[in-house]
């Protein structure tokens, strides 16, 4: 085999800025091999291997896959508790963002509202909802292209759960971030086009009917199992978030919350961002009469962290029972029994998405399988792009409850979007390139440091949008002083880009930074290995005491074999030099 530049064992590959060339396999490399060997495996191969069993292996298939079951489901609690946490956190300030704006900083707003309710679904219905209530469909477009990319981040936070195993989180991260890059990339191209030529807004009109009919409000099966747990602890108030963004009332308006006769039940209280259960009447456990928001804040910030310790538990017994599920079975055989047609693959991501209404869920929960390698990075890819057409079936649903014309209009943008994102960065093999090599990059950089994902996010889910977004309001604004600034600003900012890219190729700063990170990866691993390096060296002074007939004072005074006179007279002797 060749040598490869990549991929690092540790930090300790790298020495001094410079990246060691290995004669070793990567772990996308070994996914490789094995898929090659996969094309010359027979089904019947497969079948042998997959239902071939004696009593005791068909027990133990059986109960591995009630325990998986089991996880599953809680990890599913978890990221459904993880959603509805955020909502209740950040929906003020989420709802204050919806407001009418340029193109760019719409795009901005979409992606913020999205990361920050940590739900595509419901950051759509809220922008389809507005539409319908006056929101420009142009903004609204522009919008749900910004919530397309603020979806991925729930599963790269995921893929941060495997840091335990070099090799499970490069492959998780790079799982993770393939469905960032299709977004980004989609959106760098088609937002100027849409600028440019307002084609979604064109072809959306000419298809949509004159009239729309109200429909009903579809469940899914995914949310009725676990409604049960997670509507008992903590439940969003949907409606102060969409009534603030609309601009009718503020967070203050809401507050504190009031229940009549101290009875707390949804006929009786006038919710804040904790609302109580329409179904059942009741209100859930951290639901408080009287509360103000900095309560109702706390509370959820008590739920995100539950909800963080269930995702954290839930992934590591799941990741564990699948690979001892896996143990026997050889990667040839698993990449064959999941080597499906990606067109197929596809279908097969939009029905999972259809089905749990959640495009962070399908993709969060495939995020560990890709760690632990049972679904290749190739194959994934696919599949995130099914969850991205399956999430625009909710914004269809929410326009459909809506019956208004342009909010259904903003729905179909959003498929269509979508939709020609992947004619460009799929049907062709060298545009599909693009999305997957960029991700196995990333999943490379967490060889070097494992703190790179929380850098990842921080700089392009807050950082940069942000700066972004500021630029293109000091650019849009009509005042000449405040224009010039933000041309001046817009200078400033491509020539630092130039100038980090210059570094970057030009002036080593490749080497500079990958030896940095992996300085601070070298000091993490020095630092948790450093209690078992101390005992290991304590051992080998001790025997080398012993081989060498030297005395531990300490030692055989406690046996008593050192009379105590002896000892003080050495001391003060010792304390004297």
């Amino acid at each position: 085999m060749a040598s490869v530049e990549k991929p690092i064992e540790s930090a300790q590959d790298i020495d001094q800025g410079e990246v060691v060339k290995v004669r070793r396999q990567a772990p996308e490399d070994a996914d490789i091999e094995a898929f090659e060997e996969a094309q010359n495996t027979s089904w019947s191969d497969v079948a042998r291997s997959c239902f071939c069993h004696s009593g005791e292996g068909w027990f133990k298939i059986f109960f591995g896959i009630g325990v998986v079951c089991f996880i599953l489901y809680w990890f599913l609690i978890a990221l459904e508790l993880l959603g509805t946490s955020a909502k209740c956190l950040t929906g003020c300030l989420a709802g204050d963002l919806f407001s009418e704006a340029n193109p760019v900083a719409s795009v901005i707003i979409g992606m913020l509202v999205t990361v920050l309710l940590q739900s595509s679904s419901t950051a759509t219905s809220i922008i389809v909802s507005l539409v319908g209530s006056g929101l420009s469909v142009e903004t609204g477009i522009y919008m749900v292209m910004g919530a397309n990319i603020g979806t991925s981040v729930t599963n790269t936070i995921v893929a941060m759960g495997q840091m335990g195993n070099g090799d499970e989180l490069e492959r998780a991260f790079a799982g993770a971030t393939v469905h960032d890059m299709f977004n980004f990339l989609s959106v760098i191209i088609l937002l100027p086009v849409e600028v440019a030529t307002h084609y979604l807004y064109h072809l959306t009109k000419a298809i949509t009917p004159d009239s729309v009919e109200k429909g009903q409000k579809w469940s899914s099966p995914f949310k009725i199992m676990l409604d049960p747990i997670v509507d008992n602890m903590i439940l969003a108030n949907k409606k102060l978030i969409a009534a603030v963004a609309s601009g009718e009332k503020t967070c203050d308006d809401f507050y504190p919350v009031y229940c009549a006769n101290n009875t707390e039940s949804y006929e009786t209280c006038d919710p804040g961002l904790i609302s109580c259960n329409k179904k059942s009447g009741t209100c859930p456990l951290f639901f408080q009469n009287g509360a103000s928001q900095a309560d109702d804040m706390a509370s959820a910030g008590v739920n995100l962290f539950i909800a963080l310790v269930i995702l954290s538990l839930s992934l590591i017994c799941l990741v564990t029972v699948l690979k001892k599920m896996m143990m026997n079975t050889s990667k040839q055989i698993i990449f064959k029994a999941t080597s499906f047609n990606g067109y197929f693959s596809i279908i097969i991501g939009a029905l999972l998405t259809i089905l749990v209404q959640s495009s962070s869920v399908t993709t969060s929960t495939l995020t560990p399988l890709v760690g632990i390698g049972v679904i290749p990075l190739y194959q994934m890819y696919p599949l995130t792009l099914g969850a991205n057409i399956g999430t625009t079936v909710t914004g269809l649903m929410a326009a459909g409850v809506s019956g208004k014309v342009n909010a259904l209009q903003v729905a179909l943008a959003h498929l269509f979007f979508n939709i020609t994102g992947i004619l460009i960065f799929y049907p062709i093999p060298f545009m599909r390139r693009i999305p997957i090599g960029l991700a196995r990059m990333l999943g490379r950089c967490t060889r070097v440091w494992r703190g790179f994902p929380i850098i990842y996010i921080a700089i392009c889910f807050f950082v940069v949008p942000l700066i972004i977004w500021g630029i293109s309001e000091l650019l849009a604004t009509k005042e000449i002083g405040t224009f010039a600034f933000g041309v001046v600003l817009c200078i400033l900012v491509c020539l630092l880009v130039a100038f980090l890219l210059f570094s970057w190729f030009k002036n080593d700063g490749k080497k500079k930074s990958l030896a940095y990170f992996a300085k601070k990866q070298r000091t993490n691993e020095a630092l948790q290995e450093l209690p078992a390096n101390m005992e290991y060296c304590l051992e080998e002074i001790q025997k080398l005491k012993t081989n060498v007939g030297m005395i531990d004072l300490e030692t055989e005074e406690e046996i008593g074999l050192v009379p105590d006179k002896a000892l003080e007279t050495e001391r003060t002797e010792v304390a004297m030099d």
